[in-house]
């Protein structure tokens, strides 16, 4: 089944934007390509925050990440019986959210890096019947060429090695006509607005695991964020990755951006994941 209705939006103030290249913040050079963490780093580090993760996010959004996951489900347009999968699913929230969307008869697979991550989804949300939980690599999914209508990434784009080819990967699974969607942390506007918010992040972050006993993993997530692709760029880095219709909204004052793309109707050539 083919989605050809435009992505939903929510009735937010949030500010959509359609995303075209030319942007001075895509010129922006400064900005990195991919994390330069090494990947068992990155595992290690959320295997170590996998207990609290949860209860630290929620306390650092205020509570505003069931928002952001709400808005990312419904920009995947998918219908009861579709699928869709999750990549860095984490603990699960947003893959139960997609599960719920696509109801009984559809199908998520959750995938990520973390094997603590992917015990304490399982632990959650194993009575899902259409939600299954796996443990993989996002540049080199453990699934075959265009076999969801929907793929998404929440908070997991900015840990790996290479941005661009993360969305190819995710291009890679979803069968052309269906939806890409990214929510990630963004750098607010004005400048000035966005220095504090830099600066209150750095400081929070830690500060917040600490009171875990997890201070020294919590100041990995404010340094994922230092030369971290904008949203004009990010959008570019999708298109790049061959998705088109690209389009972006910047969610509570700009401090989150969730992006989508479309795969193009068109044939394509597997990776060699595929």
């Amino acid at each position: 089944m083919t989605i050809t209705h435009p992505p939903e939006i929510d009735d937010s103030p949030e500010t959509r934007h359609d995303a075209t290249p030319g942007s001075d913040d895509e010129m922006d050079r400064g900005a990195r390509q991919g994390n330069s963490v090494p990947e068992d780093e990155v595992a290690a580090i959320f295997d170590e925050i996998a207990p609290v993760y949860d209860r630290v996010n929620t306390l650092m959004t205020l509570g505003l990440d069931g928002r952001w996951r709400r808005s990312a489900v419904r920009a995947t347009g998918l219908a009861s019986g579709e699928s869709a999968i999750d990549v860095a699913c984490g603990t699960g929230k947003l893959a139960a959210e997609l599960a719920e969307r696509v109801g009984p008869f559809g199908r998520v697979v959750a995938v990520d890096i973390s094997p603590r991550m992917i015990e304490r989804a399982r632990s959650a949300y194993g009575d899902l019947v259409q939600l299954g939980f796996e443990l993989g690599n996002a540049l080199a999914l453990p699934v075959g060429t265009g076999k969801f209508d929907a793929a998404t990434i929440a908070f997991g784009l900015r840990n790996l090695s290479d941005f661009e080819a993360g969305f190819r990967e995710l291009a890679r699974v979803v069968r052309p006509g269906g939806r890409v969607v990214c929510l990630e942390l963004s750098m607010p506007r004005p400048m000035l607005w966005g220095r504090i918010y830099h600066a209150t992040f750095r400081r929070l972050a830690p500060a917040l695991g600490t009171l875990f006993r997890q201070g020294a993993a919590y100041r990995y997530l404010p340094e994922s964020l230092e030369g971290f692709p904008d949203a004009d760029r990010l959008a570019e880095s999708m298109r790049r990755s061959g998705l088109v219709g690209v389009s972006y909204r910047r969610l509570s004052l700009g401090a989150v951006a969730l992006h989508v793309g479309t795969v193009p109707q068109t044939v394509r050539t597997a990776s060699p994941a595929g």
